[in-house]
């Protein structure tokens, strides 16, 4: 995510840069020049232990990036005497209640646990039970105090079932937390100018923009799921790199603040932060990790099976779905990517310049389906608030002519992926 400049080795230009972000996620895209040699191919299962130890980095490790949050943003400040749990949930924040020691869960019950005290949001960061979050908690004159801050894939990739409350539960890896107002929190930073501040609150819920930083145009995107990617090869919407890995390098270094080194020749982007390599070792074993997250099926009872066979039919013929979502993973992402004039996504919201336009491959990827009802909103710049609206837009922008049954029965089968 884009956020302060930093004290690092990164080109003057490269300013307000923050750091939250799409880290694990479905990103990753098409040619690769940090030859990252993920051990783990697209197509094949990772290995069990490389996944185990995937599953610590994706929800523990920082890359070093409390240099970024503690050092510049301050954050560890802001949290101690302003954030406290609700606010945290109200921002999309969330609470792995596996990590609550039964004494916890019981005077959160009772309310004998103040969720309106700035104290308990350290408590939890204490416990490591805030998701996405790992704060360094010292005992310094008799009082908890939160000395350092730093965030994980987690953070934006994961979210949790509300099984113990609203934004409390189990966690949910790889699922995008679209309650996440990552815009809000960094905008919650004294280092942040006024300006900047107003660009960061206008995101809003489960947005973020992961190329502001380095070319200054505000045109927030989804935050993707990080499920459902194995055997899919262009991972972000416009397919720059070849593998996750990729992406996980680009967010880790450039909008996480990570230590690390990323490079890409066809967007001028040269990052270099520290002078130890946090990120690279750890590449192999996070992509593992994301590779072995399946896409979540579809909930009992949220779809007419009925007309979502019809509907397959009508996503195989008249509605020419399958033109684009073709093979195993209903994407044609493996073979080629598509101009921007071919798809239906654009025009950006607020007259932003096409998003493929600020990429490197100045092209967009055909999305995967799997898990569909899950994340809305749909479109890489969130423009279709539902599955009906997504239809609805191709049948107007593409002539297909489908009649509203065609229609219902269409969005029916996008449910049941």
């Amino acid at each position: 995510m884009p956020f302060l400049e930093m004290e690092t080795n990164m080109k003057p230009q490269l300013k307000n840069f923050l750091a939250i972000s799409i880290l694990a996620a479905a990103a990753g895209c098409g040619s690769n020049n940090n030859n990252d040699a993920a051990t783990t191919s697209a197509d094949a299962p990772p290995a069990p232990v490389l996944v185990a130890q995937g599953k610590q980095i994706f929800r523990t490790d920082t890359f070093g990036d409390e240099a970024f949050w503690t050092d510049t943003l301050h954050m560890n400040d802001v949290i101690a005497s302003a954030v406290d749990p609700t606010t945290a949930l109200s921002v999309g924040l969330k609470v792995d209640a596996e990590a609550l020691p039964p004494a916890v869960v019981q005077g959160i019950q009772n309310g004998s646990i103040s969720l309106t005290d700035p104290a308990t949001t350290v408590a939890l960061l204490k416990l490591n039970a805030v998701v996405g979050v790992k704060g360094t908690v010292e005992t310094i004159n008799g009082v908890d105090t939160l000395t350092h801050v730093g965030t994980t894939c987690a953070l934006c990739h994961s979210t949790v079932d509300d099984s113990f409350a609203p934004g409390i539960g189990k966690r949910l890896d790889g699922w995008p937390n679209r309650d996440l107002n990552s815009g809000a929190i960094i905008a919650l930073s004294p280092a942040v100018s006024a300006g900047n501040k107003a660009i960061y609150n206008s995101w809003g819920a489960g947005k973020y923009d992961p190329r502001f930083n380095f070319d200054g145009i505000n045109g927030p995107q989804v935050i993707p799921p990080a499920y459902g990617l194995l055997g899919v090869h262009s991972i972000t919407s416009t397919g720059d790199g070849s593998d996750i890995a990729y992406w996980n390098r680009y967010v880790a270094v450039t909008q996480m603040g990570g230590r690390g080194s990323f490079s890409e020749s066809r967007t001028g982007v040269n990052v270099t932060n520290g002078t130890t390599d946090l990120v690279s070792s750890k590449l192999p074993a996070l992509q593992a990790y994301q590779l072995s997250l399946a896409a979540p099926l579809p909930p009992t009872g949220s779809f007419d099976p009925l007309s979502a066979a019809r509907g397959k039919t009508v996503f195989e013929g008249a509605g020419q779905c399958s033109t684009c979502h073709s093979g195993p993973t209903l994407t044609d992402a493996n073979i080629r990517l598509h101009a921007a004039s071919e798809v239906v996504s654009e025009p950006e919201p607020n007259g932003v310049p096409s998003y493929a336009s600020r990429s490197a491959t100045k092209q967009y990827r055909t999305a995967p389906l799997a898990g569909l009802w899950q994340h809305a909103p749909y479109f890489h710049n969130g423009s279709a608030p539902t599955l009906a609206a997504v239809v609805d837009t191709y049948n107007t922008r593409k002539a297909l002519g489908l009649t509203d049954p065609q229609k219902t029965d269409l969005v029916q089968y996008l449910k049941s992926l």
